[in-house]
């Protein structure tokens, strides 16, 4: 062997080695990558078990209905308690859709967006302040711009909760909350051939969360005050530490009831299978 070809054959063999250096240190590279981006995946999966909602989407529709021409004066707690609903619920992460002395048309055209809104993975609240009647054992949300002299017009005038609960499960929400400050003495009593009281008792859908101002049938008197009573129990719960949405209801029914004697009781109904958490912060509680 000559001394040139010596040379050829020591430089080649430097070349070489540096070659497999360097796809040494790619592959190196490459596995301490996939290695982080499997460990991120792990982590995010172990998230997701423990707590299923977190990344769910939160929306809701407020309704405050109080200027009711067959009224003998306006309801000014429902527009009240809405404003501060609102707030409430934005601030827990609600994407909230307000509506004040809301028409037949008013109230469609929100239920249609709500159900644009819902996915699978969403948690749907419905908060309505104002009138509500009970015809032929479902209950109905009375729209300020209602004319009723008939049981019969409040099929055609009100808004079934059964019907928006229906929505919602059909869109296939993954919790439906509901609270309905609605059992007033309604102004159309008087023109009713039949007994009509308060809220009938509501069919609750699977995953729902429902609470109403009083039991079925019974009527609540507002109270004086800014907020009726049971939007200041319920806010105050809410403003508290995050907690699950039936312990909040449950709390806010048995509030309502030691403020008044018993004389007006909430009634809570729930099917839910997983913990919603409501209160301050609520959303970056359950993300942590």
């Amino acid at each position: 062997m000559n001394v040139r070809q010596f040379r050829v054959s020591r430089r080649s063999i430097t070349v070489a080695a540096a070659f497999v250096g360097l796809v040494s240190l790619v592959l190196g590279a490459n596995a301490a990558l996939n290695k982080r981006s499997l460990e991120a995946a792990q982590a995010e999966t172990v998230t997701g078990t423990i707590n299923p909602v977190t990344k769910a989407s939160r929306i809701a529709l407020v309704i405050g209905n109080g200027h009711y021409p067959d009224a003998g004066a306006p309801l000014s707690q429902p527009i009240n308690d809405a404003r501060a609903m609102t707030s409430a619920l934005r601030r827990d992460g609600f994407d909230v859709d307000v509506v004040e002395d809301a028409t037949r048309d008013d109230m469609t055209r929100a239920v249609e967006r709500l159900k644009a809104k819902i996915k699978p993975e969403t948690v749907v609240m419905l908060y309505f302040g104002g009138y509500g009647v009970q015809v032929g054992r479902q209950s109905y949300m009375i729209p300020v711009d209602a004319a009723i002299w008939k049981e019969r017009d409040i099929r055609r005038d009100g808004m079934s909760v059964e019907a928006v609960l229906d929505i919602m499960k059909e869109q296939g929400a993954q919790a439906k909350l509901v609270v309905l400050d609605a059992s007033r003495r309604n102004p159309y009593e008087r023109r009713f051939r039949g007994y009509s009281r308060g809220l009938a008792p509501i069919d609750v859908p699977e995953n729902t969360l429902i609470l109403t101002s009083a039991t079925p049938g019974k009527v609540a008197d507002d109270v004086d005050g800014q907020n009726s009573l049971l939007a200041t129990e319920l806010l105050k719960n809410m403003k508290a530490k995050p907690a699950s949405a039936e312990s909040v209801f449950t709390n806010t029914r048995v509030a309502v009831s030691r403020a008044t004697a018993g004389e007006q009781v909430p009634a809570v109904s729930s099917s839910l299978v997983e913990d919603i958490l409501l209160g301050d912060s609520a959303t970056a509680k359950a993300g942590s």
